[in-house]
């Protein structure tokens, strides 16, 4: 019988998509970490990952200013990624395009836009509120008969390519050392309030320094191995992608009253999707191929409908082809779990981005990294996300959910 291997590190980040390729990353190009950064990723490929999967968009229209701070510095470092994540010369590409995202508001819904575009703007976010004559005036195909508002982003909102913002993490961390191991924690080992190690199901044992859990869909059942309940579970969210012959010109990442969201992806075609009503809000398994089945009837249904009462280019189109993703949800509020994970000294949690992770991720990559070599945040206070809102059942209130 062949011995199990053991190793041992600083750091090990389980879950290797874009959280955890991001936290080793700016572990590792931090001038006051000089360990080891293990990161275990069960599968390699990242074809279930939510990173591989998503719509792959930034916004600065949140209601609350911890997530408009962390969207600030997201856009700032996609827009320099060439400039940071470059290896040997090689600059990544992602395709940033600041498209801008259009939300559409009914009388009732206006008041709650316009005060979230005031703390917007006085957070430097360049967004601006639109009356109905205004949008139409901006957007000609759009219908504002029962819109009484709109907020857009003029800069500082858009959509990449989430794949390659993978790629360029992950790559430039193993650039500056990180070590990236294939397998599946079947067990954390703990002594106390200090996580020891974890052992993979192969039967390698990783001794750690610290523990950062950046498991995705997973994370929920990372943390009960150490005994701990975080309120995340992996929901099953549709894409939808069609063609529409009839010109959408100058076309944002557009959120309609209804919620459905249709974005364009190159000349004449388009991604959409929905969060379908919480009775309706299906799990995610990772194991479970149904998980991976679509139900097109919500296109048909729902967010078709939808989107061509608002386009009416929309009324004539050619649907294509669609997927199915995780989407790691926070039960308690749609907001990320970041930090230290209690009373543990050595565990971190990044878990439960409710579809912000691709967006959240150069900030996230970056605090978590400072609370891990400084023993706190430096350049942008996250504990807002801290997990003690959890165990003190405090919401953090964000409108803006999507």
């Amino acid at each position: 019988m062949t011995p199990a291997t053991s190793l041992s590190a600083d750091v090990v980040i389980v879950g290797g998509a874009v959280m955890g390729s991001s936290t080793a990353y700016h572990l590792l190009a931090d001038s006051g970490f000089k360990g080891r950064v293990i990161v275990v990723e069960k599968d390699p490929t990242y074809q279930l990952s939510a990173s591989a999967l998503s719509a792959a968009s930034i916004r600065q229209q949140y209601s609350s200013a911890v997530n408009i701070r962390i969207s600030l510095y997201g856009i700032r470092f996609l827009r320099g990624i060439g400039d940071h994540l470059a290896v040997d010369g090689e600059r990544p590409e992602i395709g940033l395009k600041e498209g801008g995202y259009l939300y559409c508001a009914t009388e009732a819904g206006a008041p709650v836009l316009r005060e979230n575009q005031a703390l917007q703007s006085a957070e430097g976010a360049d967004i601006l509120f639109l009356q109905p004559d205004e949008l139409k005036s901006r957007f000609p195909w759009l219908n504002v008969e029962d819109l009484a508002a709109g907020t857009w982003g003029r800069s500082g909102e858009g959509w990449f390519d989430g794949w390659g913002l993978l790629q360029a993490f992950r790559r430039k961390a193993r650039s500056l050392g990180a070590e990236y191991v294939k397998g599946e924690v079947a067990e954390v080992e703990r002594d106390g309030d200090t996580i020891v190690a974890v052992r993979l199901k192969d039967g390698t044992r990783i001794a750690c320094g610290a523990l950062v859990n950046c498991a995705g869909s997973g994370g929920r059942a990372l943390a009960a191995k150490a005994g701990l309940d975080i309120p995340v579970q992996a929901k099953r969210r549709y894409v939808f992608t069609f063609a529409c012959k009839e010109a959408v010109e100058g076309c944002p990442l557009l959120i309609d009253t209804s919620g459905a969201y249709v974005r364009p992806e190159g000349e004449g075609h388009f991604i959409c999707g929905a969060s379908p009503e919480a009775d309706l809000d299906s799990d995610w398994f990772d194991e479970d191929p149904s998980s991976q089945e679509i139900d097109h009837s919500f296109f048909e249904e729902f967010i078709w409908p939808s989107l061509a009462h608002r386009v009416p280019a929309f009324e004539a189109i050619k649907p294509g082809r669609a997927w199915s993703g995780p989407y790691d949800m926070c039960l308690l509020d749609h907001n990320a779990i970041i930090g230290q994970a209690g009373a543990f000294k050595n565990f971190y949690l990044c878990n439960g981005f409710s579809g912000h992770g691709l967006q959240q991720a150069p900030a996230i990559g970056r605090g978590l990294a400072e609370l891990i070599v400084h023993g706190g945040y430096r350049t942008l206070d996250l504990s807002e996300l801290g997990y003690a809102r959890v165990l003190a059942n405090r919401p953090l209130l964000e409108r803006n959910v999507i």
